[in-house]
This record gives C-alpha cells, structure tokens and sequence, in this order.
C-alpha cells in the first residue's frame, strides 16, 4: 500500500520507518527539506494513486487546518485523509464536513507510543465511517503493537481523538500519583532507599505499570531528580478532558486535581499561598514569611 505522510518529525519519522518496515510505500513531506521525499504537497499528491491515503502528523490548530483546507483543493473524491495528530475532537468533524463537500473521507486518528513507537508499535484509536477506516487498515495494522490489542474503531468521526484525550487524561491523574506517592517518601526520614522502594513495586504489587517502569529508569538515572526543575507543560488534551467533563456532567475529580496540580508548578512563589498564609495570621496570630 501507498501512504502520503506529511510531517516528519520525531514521532512522524519513526512511523515513517515503521510503515515501511511493513512493507509499504511511504512518500513523505515536510517544510524540512532534508526530511523530504517530495517537496511540496502538489508533489505529493501527484506521487500517489488513487484512492489516495494522506496521514497529517503536524500541530493541531491552526497548522492542521491548513493542511487540510489545502489538500480539499488537491484530492479527488474517494482519497481520505486520517489526521493523526493531537486535534481537538470538535475539529475533527469540521473537517470531516470540509472534505466530505468534495468526496473527500476523513478518519481522526489518536496515537500513543512516543519514543518507543518505532520498536513496540502504536496504540492507535480512530474514528470515522467503516469504508474510510477499511482503505486505512493496512496502515493501522503495520503501527499497532502485535497482538491482538493495541488498536480500535472507536466510533464515528472525532472518537478516536475523544479517547485519546480520555487515555491522556488518565495518563495525568496516573503520573499525579506517582509524583505525589514519590515526594511523600523523599520526605519521611524512617525511609532511607526511596528508588528501591519504587524498583520492589515492578513485580507483585497492584499499582505496577509502564508507568513505574519509567519511573524506575528516571530514578535511576537521577535518584533524587535533583537535575530537574518542579515544571510541568500540559499539552491540551488534559484541559479538553476537564472541558468535556463539564459538558458530560461527569466528575472527573482526579484529572482535574492533577491538571491543576500542573498550573501550580509553573508558580515559583505561589499568589494561593501568600493568601492561605495571610488569613493563617489573621485568624490565629500563625507566623508568615517574609520576602
């Protein structure tokens, strides 16, 4: 099978090689010359036949939709495109509509994996109607982790996008426990091996995981992850979790604590706490400090 992919970057290249390591024909494009096998999207397009396959690999917002609006103008109808980037769900179905006014199919595409994709495969969760999925199979099936998991047809167009947020979500309120679970050993003196303590959880216990894994390999490198500054970027889809959440009516009290726990790392001296520490002294004479 033949798979247009346009953008090339960490996460784009290595499925990149993946595909091909499957036995399929992988023609890529990026503003990165150097990470081109075309040099423009007309280029791209023309490479391929028909039905054309152009899996989108770039920033969601506005960049995503550029790309698409774009290859509306470009593709005939029957090709699909599969946007495999973080978008929000509520674009997916924007741009469904968009390339559907031409013939156009459209899949969304959720994808976890990171740096270990290349070797262990994608988890891979999609949306989108039967007959645009199936043209995409191939391709899902050379991503995917082998074995019998690892991929879904999650529902109709932008519910591959709502569940890879929901997992992204999770993964917050997951890595939260961890951290909170870590730094309330670091401080209790009558602990002495913190990283052991971590290492004895891999086998036997309920809460081992890739997760702790990682963990063990960052704790291990760094025992005390004294190397790194207490910050943490959210990349969107946890704030979408929340959102959705509202609109759902759903409690969602974890993920949401553990997105917040995010905002508050970015505070080298946090505005709460002066106030906490304020009415503290007002209502029982407790000590402040001052700058």
């Amino acid at each position: 099978m033949e798979l247009g992919l346009i953008g090339l970057g960490k996460m784009g290249g290595n499925m990149r090689e993946r595909i091909r390591r499957a036995g399929h024909t992988v023609i890529g494009y990026d503003r990165n010359p150097d990470l081109a096998d075309a040099d423009s999207l007309e280029e791209l397009v023309s490479k391929l036949q028909a039905p054309r396959v152009l899996w989108v690999m770039v920033p969601a917002g506005g960049p995503t939709q550029d790309t698409v609006d774009q290859l509306a103008e470009l593709l005939a109808p029957g090709d699909v495109v599969v946007d495999g980037g973080n978008s929000r769900w509520t674009d997916d179905i924007k741009h469904a509509e968009t390339l559907a006014a031409k013939g156009i199919g459209f899949v969304d595409c959720g994808v976890s994996g990171g740096v270990w994709g290349l070797e262990n495969g994608y988890a891979l969760m999609y949306g989108g109607d039967a007959e645009h999925v199936a043209l995409v199979q191939p391709i899902f099936e050379a991503l995917k982790p082998e074995g019998a998991f690892g991929s879904v047809h999650a529902g109709a167009v932008g519910a591959g996008h709502f569940a890879k947020m929901v997992h992204n979500g999770i993964e917050y309120a997951m890595m939260q426990a961890f951290a909170e679970g870590w730094e309330l050993l670091e401080a209790a003196p009558e602990v002495t091996d913190v990283r052991e303590v971590f290492r004895s959880w891999q086998e036997g216990t309920v809460i081992r995981s890739w997760l702790l894994d990682l963990a063990v390999n960052a704790l291990d490198d760094d025992e005390h992850l004294a190397k790194l500054k207490g910050w943490a970027a959210d990349s969107g889809e946890g704030r979408w979790t929340v959102e959705a959440a509202i609109d759902h009516a759903v409690p969602l009290p974890a993920i949401t604590a553990s997105l917040f726990a995010r905002f508050a790392s970015r505070q080298d001296d946090s505005p709460q706490m002066k106030m906490i520490a304020a009415l503290r002294n007002q209502f029982g004479g407790h000590a402040v400090e001052s700058k």
